[in-house]
């Protein structure tokens, strides 16, 4: 609370008096998440609609003759575990930073090519695996083949209800199709109905692009398949069963089909499963059918619709006027030239994102990946897999606020599964105890570098990673869960407390080699580089988590600890974790590099501004300035991720009006599909984030910047409003979201004035509040 200026507390505390009251969760009412839909059947797998219960997934296109569903399941990853160390690696790291501190980045990056990378293809190998497709369900619809008669076309996912839903009328006959991936009974259902009797006809099949075999038996469509682990072929099995129940009509086996006829009503079923994990799929797959169809339909979306409530309405938002009366792909259209008068898009974002986590996850098994859990492609870019150097770590930002943060469960599970590789990587290139991940890795535990110096040895991926884990227990203060990461984050400390070495003139302890994620400079010789000691990022985050851990062995009566009492005296030592350049901008690399690209989409040096905290509001100023000048000259162009990630830098300095303008760029409409990462990001009509193409950390980082605009909270500060944008100004109110601390904030606001708060905890606690750089003594609520 350095501005004084700004901060009176005696004020604060008779402003606390005049806009506070007490009441109760039901002063908003029943806010809607929201609904997307459409005129037209989608055009492209882009717009179509997804589904899931955090294993299985489906989007259906809603197309009228045929409707083509894209099924996914969370496990169903090729490759398999390998050992791609190289155990000789340790030998040549003295020679590596020994030309680092010589000046020499180029020679030593040429060094780490040839000795210090991955042995093997990497993640260009069929051994490292891809997260797949899984198949597709085909509906082949007979009877409606004048397509110019039909009339009230109707496509939409409405969020309230985890259901899509197409409906039309085709010469006096009302039809409508209902989908949803049940949360109670773990299948995927579709109900097919009609306005009049015996108009249902249709032919289901299903198929995927390769190692896969469809057939009819017992009634059942059934789709095995089994991938390639990329060393005998004999990789990780699957067994998808479809199955149908129709009021009255005829059912038939035609083929690799089920044949439909003259029905009045038809339910299908899909039921997936893999051996991931051991699992016995098949068993499972015909247990999970045999369950479900003993409940009528009624009964089992009652209890879809139980679980899934029990998590998305445990937050509600508004932000004014909503153009929800417009099909969604023509109101994005509208609010890219009138954003101001549609800031309802922002709350259905907002809501979009906390819909696709909970699709996307489901506790015991994996986090969602970089297209959360739909895929189309049997090669998924980037192999649909988890990148360390950011990617992950934004599918996670925004569950604490959001009100759902067991969702973080399964990242926890992966890091645990890290933990053991890790530790061998650790020895072979470092000679160090504890356990490291580097830039990218993926369900078979792979921890090595990548294979290529130039990205491939970023070393930050696990300290990274142990943020995540720890913004969770600030949210939750559950000393549970403290105990469960615990021996993560002390594994991961003892990695970087024993890898650091000494700077060459100045003393300071700082990692060597690494890199700042993907980008590259230039050396005074001309030569670009892009390995180096102690980049900016490397320097924060190894910091935080020396004092997150010590932190954490105080709380759990862990002292004292010799080796902690190594890494506090590290601490003192460490390089600084910030350095300004002679510009004025927060450097990135431990030198005042020339930059390769100036523009470029990472921006990991100002790390300690978001995710971190050592840049913070109301203190350094000098740093907040150097971080302003760094994004000015980075720009707001870039991947939806990257767009994302600079919304959330300038939601901590506060700047309401600049986060907004990249919001609007984030929401700006995108249809091509191909790899593009200089294209400016956006969204596509199904709002899923375009890189281009499709990566779901642009929702999850947009829904983080969202709630940031609205409330920020660190240690026993809160503020509220800190960068709400003038467009939403007019009014708001939210009901629900979470802040660290363990707290609950209901609030409500007009005109930009905040007219009611109210923050529970499940014991009083004493916080400070800040509304409109006032300062209020404020003690939360019992709740």
């Amino acid at each position: 609370m350095n501005r004084s200026s700004k901060i009176n507390l005696r004020k604060g505390q008779l402003l606390c008096t005049l806009v506070v009251f007490f009441f109760s969760g039901n002063l908003f009412g029943q806010l809607q998440g929201g609904k997307l839909w459409y005129r037209q059947p989608a055009k492209q797998w882009e717009e179509t609609l997804p589904l899931g219960n955090g294993k299985i997934g489906m989007m259906p296109d809603g197309g009228l003759k045929n409707d083509h569903i894209v099924l996914n399941d969370i496990t169903l990853w090729s490759g398999s575990p390998q050992d791609a160390n190289n155990y000789e690696a340790s030998r040549y790291l003295d020679s590596i930073r020994n030309l680092i501190k010589s000046g020499k980045n180029d020679l030593a990056q040429r060094l780490i090519d040839q000795h210090f990378i991955c042995k093997g293809p990497g993640s260009g190998g069929k051994q490292w695996g891809c997260y797949q497709v899984l198949g597709n369900l085909m509906l082949a619809f007979d009877g409606q083949t004048d397509l110019n008669a039909v009339q009230n076309y109707r496509r939409e996912l409405d969020l309230d209800k985890a259901m899509a839903k197409t409906s039309y009328e085709h010469k006096g006959v009302r039809y409508s199709r209902e989908y949803w991936t049940s949360f109670a009974d773990d299948l995927g259902v579709i109900r097919l109905q009609s306005s009049k009797k015996g108009q249902i006809s249709l032919e289901i099949k299903i198929d995927r692009p390769e190692r896969a075999t469809a057939k009819t038996e017992n009634g059942e469509l059934i789709l095995f398949g089994q991938l390639d682990n990329g060393v005998d072929g004999k990789g990780m099995q699957f067994k998808t069963r479809v199955r149908a129940q129709i009021k009255g009509g005829k059912q038939l086996v035609k083929g690799q089909s089920i044949v439909i006829q003259q029905a009045d009503e038809v339910l299908i079923y899909v039921a997936t499963d893999t051996d991931f994990k051991g699992k016995d799929f098949e068993r499972a797959t015909a247990e999970t059918l045999t369950k479900a169809l003993k409940k009528s339909y009624s009964q089992q979306y009652a209890e879809h619709l139980r679980n899934y409530l029990a998590k998305f309405n445990r937050l509600s938002l508004q932000l004014g006027q909503s153009k929800d009366d417009l099909p969604t792909d023509e109101r994005l259209v509208a609010f890219g030239k009138e954003p101001d008068q549609d800031p309802g898009l922002a709350a259905l974002f907002y809501q979009y994102g906390r819909y696709l986590s909970i699709s996307s996850t489901r506790l015991g098994l994996l986090p969602p990946n970089l297209q959360g859990l739909w895929a189309n492609q049997i090669q998924t870019p980037w192999n649909g897999d988890y990148h360390l150097d950011i990617n992950v770590q934004m599918n996670h930002w925004h569950l604490g606020a959001a009100n759902l943060g067991e969702l973080n469960e399964p990242l926890v599970g992966l890091v645990e599964g890290l933990m053991a590789p890790g530790a061998k990587t650790a020895k072979a290139y470092y000679n160090a105890p504890g356990w490291v991940a580097h830039v990218i890795t993926n369900v078979w535990g792979y921890t090595e570098p990548g294979e290529s110096a130039s990205w491939g040895i970023a070393n930050a991926g696990s300290g990274w990673l142990c943020n995540n884990l720890w913004e969770h227990y600030l949210y939750t203060e559950d000393m549970d869960y403290l105990r469960r990461i615990y021996p993560i984050l002390y594994g991961a400390a003892q990695f970087y407390s024993s890898a650091l070495t000494e700077h060459p003139t100045k003393g300071w302890l700082l990692t060597s080699p690494s890199v700042s994620p993907e980008n590259s400079f230039k050396l005074p010789n001309g030569q670009q580089a892009n390995v180096t000691m102690g980049p900016t990022i490397d320097n924060q985050i190894v910091r935080e988590l020396f004092e997150n851990i010590i932190h954490a062995a105080g709380l759990l009566g862990k002292q004292p600890d010799p080796f902690l009492t190594q890494v506090a005296a590290q601490l003192k030592r460490l390089a600084p974790a910030v350095q300004i350049a002679k510009d004025g901008r927060i450097m990135e690399w431990i030198e005042d590099y020339e930059e390769v690209d100036p523009q470029h989409r990472h921006i990991s040096h100002l790390y300690g501004l978001y995710p971190g905290y050592l840049i913070r509001y109301d203190e350094h100023p000098d740093w907040q300035l150097a971080a302003k000048k760094s994004l000015d000259v980075r720009g707001d162009d870039g991947p939806s991720w990257a767009i994302a990630h600079k919304l959330l830098f300038w939601t901590r300095l506060h700047e309401g009006e600049r986060a907004y303008k990249l919001f609007r760029q984030l929401m700006t409409p995108r249809v091509d599909t191909h790899i593009n990462y200089g294209a400016g990001g956006g969204v596509y009509a199904n709002l899923l984030t375009a890189g281009p193409p499709f990566q779901i950390d642009g929702n999850f980082g947009g829904a983080a910047g969202i709630a940031e605009m609205l409330v920020q909270s660190h240690q026993d500060t809160v503020y509220l409003l800190p960068a709400v944008p003038q467009a939403w100004k007019k009014e708001g109110r939210v009901r629900g979201m979470r802040i660290k601390g363990n707290h609950t904030l209901d609030m409500e606001w007009k005109d930009g004035k905040i007219l009611n708060y109210q923050i529970y905890s499940a014991k009083s606690q004493q916080l400070k509040v800040c509304i409109d750089h006032n300062w209020i003594a404020y003690r939360t609520k019992e709740k």
